[in-house]
């Protein structure tokens, strides 16, 4: 998916397991098929699971899921990764890696969802729980600032994706956003990445919440993305009204959701189908939104 991605497979993953925690090199090995853009997955035995950061911008996340996944899990309402070691560089993969918990679920389909209420209902107290925790000494968010910070790389893609989708509406959807008043008020905690890929449902309820490379304190607009990237529209103001958030976090998060996918659709829409398609599904449902006055 990347032109510089570190390749990996199940003969590296044993060397790894053999070198560093011989103890479970013995067990089965298999890769987890996932349109997840930042690491490559393995399930070892039946319930751990190995993450190996595929690009350079994802090392970093390794330490900060070890530092404060644990802290995080006791206050929220469903299951989040639970780290068990942190692996080191070696035999040829030259970054840190991660060995968690396997979390068995499966992800939310757009438009298959069996009870969309109640989907919304679980997301938004998972939202609610993770804003109301303590956000001292959090790190920054990388998607907790100002929309203003997106401008440029937003426009690019727009530009890029000339004669592929409405470039004249999304840049006038895209500039609405840029006008909405900012986040004056204490950072909070941010999950920065909900969308399907990063939910496990059981029974079409939530069980688990995951990959947190983007956690950290900031605007907690960015957390209303899954309203674009998940939820029909008919649930919205469902998630909107259990939440309590304001009109400008509203669509501010709107204007997350637009820009995330505007920059993914030209990044990814040849090495992952599944994740262009996905920022198709978000563009479409912004614009659908803005024309009926959406906020």
């Amino acid at each position: 998916m990347h032109a510089d991605e570190k390749l990996t497979n199940e003969a590296l993953v044993r060397r790894l397991l053999a070198s560093q925690f011989p103890r479970w090199a013995g067990l089965e090995i298999a890769r987890v098929p996932s349109a997840g853009t930042d690491n490559a997955l393995y399930r070892i035995g039946h319930d751990m699971i190995v993450r190996l950061p595929r690009i350079h911008w994802a090392v970093e996340s390794v330490a900060k899921e070890q530092r404060w996944l644990p802290r995080l899990a006791p206050h929220l309402p469903v299951a989040i990764p639970s780290p068990l070691v942190v692996g080191a560089p070696g035999e040829g993969f030259p970054w840190p890696w991660s060995i968690y918990r396997w979390l068995d679920g499966e992800n939310p389909a757009v438009g298959s969802l069996s009870d969309p209420a109640a989907l919304t209902a679980d997301l938004a107290s998972f939202v609610a729980a993770l804003h109301r925790i303590d956000p001292s000494y959090g790190p920054h968010a990388e998607r907790g600032g100002p929309l203003g910070e997106r401008d440029a790389d937003t426009r690019t893609a727009i530009a890029q994706l000339e004669g592929t989708i409405d470039t004249g509406a999304v840049t006038a959807a895209w500039e609405d956003a840029l006008g909405i008043a900012p986040w004056t008020r204490p950072a909070v905690w941010i999950h920065g990445d909900l969308a399907p890929g990063n939910l496990l449902c059981r029974h079409g309820r939530l069980y688990a919440v995951i990959d947190f490379g983007c956690v950290g304190v900031g605007d907690p607009a960015v957390d209303m993305l899954i309203a674009w990237t998940l939820l029909p529209a008919n649930v919205r103001e469902t998630y909107r009204a259990a939440l309590g958030v304001d009109r400008d976090t509203w669509l501010r998060g709107r204007g997350w959701a637009l820009s995330i996918a505007l920059i993914q659709l030209p990044y990814y829409r040849r090495s992952n189908p599944e994740l262009a398609a996905s920022a198709r599904h978000v563009i479409r449902e912004v614009l659908a939104d803005v024309a009926a006055g959406g906020g």
